[in-house]
């Protein structure tokens, strides 16, 4: 095979030589990089967050091969934006979707191994149990020592790993006992205060005693004999009580018994479809999604409907040259623009909240009577569509004046010898000729009001609230507003793992509509060459 004139010049130029010690400094920065990121990583796993680690060690891999393979130098200049994109962008979106097929939420935010650790440290006091009350010790090193007594006023020294009956005055150190029978001192500790004892929760963790024999604080006043209370069955794949003998079977997560009671914490675990399926087939979701997504596609498209329509009549009144004062009046109109929304939503919700909105008070002192904006469904909706509108007409009036002035006056001339009339004129060349420009940018609008969630969240939280709903839902909630209601303010339990689902579906719907976006403007770009 030839060689090619590129790989010729490439293989004459001389190579640039680094000198050595800057190499080496370079990979001595990248020796500790690796090392500490590899420390993190350690952690992580130990952690049980193994989703995140396994992120950063293919960016940690990928940063490695970018910064050693010559074939990559070029990429260097963008590795610390790569690294940031992948982080921050491709590590979310990724998480997500891993999310949407567990039971990841509340009560299930462990891993299992985590779970039953925690599971297997709760403690009960059988029958033949003996409880004491409690002094605690501590040692300048930060060792524990307790003086226990029981019913009958038999006093013990317990330490980790020891436990000594009726010790007397002077024997392991013991000192002058008090009123109450407590050694005043111990050698080698302090006494420590009821009050800082009670709320050390260091005591809580320590077993104190002998083996077969160890007793543990188990409340501000009392140490008992305890027994751990489960045991872990891998063959059941489930907890044993060892108190009552009953198997909690591991069920979604959750160690549960036949009678339906639920050991906590839960832990993370694959429950593969079943959030999409519930989403979509659940009889006790069906009601409420189903008017939350029709109200959704009907808020996006009236919302463009009216905001489209508006912008567009005032570009066409303000585009005739005889207009006076066109000017002034157009920057006026501009000026729901340019005032953040967050601040422009916080006003209207002042103006129309009753019964001290000036909108509610001058409607009631004109006909007696100010629609329910807050409280009512419906009227709820409209009051949403107005503010939108209020919002986004000043877009649609700059982007149709632009569009407008693109269009030949020769067309209109035309029309007019033919004896078309302005309505006809508007229908048959403005609007046509108006949408090849506006078209993608109508649909883009339509995307961005589908996922609208700040005018929903702020102006009133996507109330009024539904009746009889398994999750909390309002009127005018979108689906948006609806998932971080389940994943943050659920009144029956965050959950991540079905929030996370519904968020996937709401990517493929918006997807969707970007590819017929893309797909219908290649149609107009095309009916554009032929006009």
């Amino acid at each position: 095979m030839g060689v090619s004139t590129s790989e010729k010049i490439l293989k004459t130029r001389p190579s640039l030589s680094i000198p050595a010690l800057p190499r080496l400094v370079r990979l001595a920065i990248l020796i500790a990089m690796d090392a500490s990121v590899l420390w993190f990583l350690n952690r992580l796993f130990s952690l049980g967050y193994v989703p995140l680690a396994a992120a950063i060690l293919v960016i940690l891999i990928f940063v490695n091969v970018v910064l050693l393979r010559q074939e990559a130098y070029p990429v260097r200049w963008m590795v610390i934006g790569l690294v940031f994109m992948a982080l921050f962008t491709i590590y979310p979106i990724l998480f997500t979707i891993w999310v949407s097929f567990t039971n990841y939420g509340e009560g299930h935010l462990v891993t299992k191994e985590q779970a039953i650790d925690q599971i297997l440290k709760m403690k009960y006091l059988p029958e033949m149990g003996t409880a004491y009350s409690w002094t605690a010790f501590k040692s300048p090193e930060g060792d524990y020592a307790l003086w226990l007594k029981d019913a009958e006023g038999i006093g013990y020294l317990a330490t980790p790993g020891e436990l000594h009956p009726q010790p007397q005055p002077g024997e392991l150190g013991i000192g002058e006992l008090d009123d109450g029978g407590i050694p005043k001192t111990i050698e080698g500790y302090q006494r420590l205060n009821a009050i800082v004892a009670a709320t050390d929760q260091n005591l809580t963790e320590i077993l104190f005693g002998e083996e077969g024999r160890t007793i543990q604080v188990r409340s501000p006043q009392e140490a008992a004999e305890l027994l751990p209370l489960y045991r872990y069955d891998s063959d059941q794949d489930g907890m044993v009580s060892l108190e009552t003998g009953i198997v909690y079977q591991n069920i979604r997560g959750t160690f549960a018994s036949p009678d339906g009671t639920a050991l906590r914490p839960g832990f993370i675990e694959t429950v593969k479809f079943a959030n999409f399926r519930e989403f979509f087939v659940s009889p006790a979701l069906r009601g409420p999604l189903v008017r939350i997504v029709a109200w959704n596609f009907g808020f996006a498209f009236f919302s463009l409907l009216l905001n489209f329509s508006l912008g567009l009549a005032i570009a066409i009144m303000f585009n005739d040259p005889r207009f006076p004062f066109k000017k002034v009046i157009r920057s006026l109109l501009i000026i729901p623009y340019t005032i953040p929304a967050l601040i422009t939503i916080l006003i209207w919700r002042g103006m129309l909240f009753p019964p001290l909105g000036i909108v509610d008070r001058s409607l009631e002192a004109l006909f007696g009577w100010a629609p329910p904006w807050f409280t009512d469904p419906g009227w709820a909706k409209i009051a949403i569509l107005l503010v939108n509108l209020w919002l986004s007409y000043p877009y649609f009036m700059l982007i149709c004046s632009g569009a407008l002035q693109s269009i030949p006056d020769d067309y209109y001339h035309a029309a007019q010898v033919d004896g078309a009339s302005s309505w006809q004129q508007f229908w048959r060349i403005t609007l046509p000729l108006l949408l090849v420009a506006v078209g993608p940018l109508l649909i883009a609008s339509f995307t961005f009001n589908f996922n609208n969630f700040n005018l929903i969240y702020i102006f009133n939280a996507g109330n009024p609230p539904m009746a009889n709903t398994p999750t909390p839902a309002g009127h005018t909630d979108i689906l948006i507003s609806y998932v971080y209601n389940l994943a943050f303010t659920g009144r029956t339990g965050i959950n991540y793992g079905f929030a996370s689902a519904v968020t996937i579906v709401i990517f493929l719907i918006v997807g969707a509509i970007t590819l017929f976006q893309f797909r219908y403007t290649r149609m107009w770009e095309e009916v554009s060459e032929n006009v």
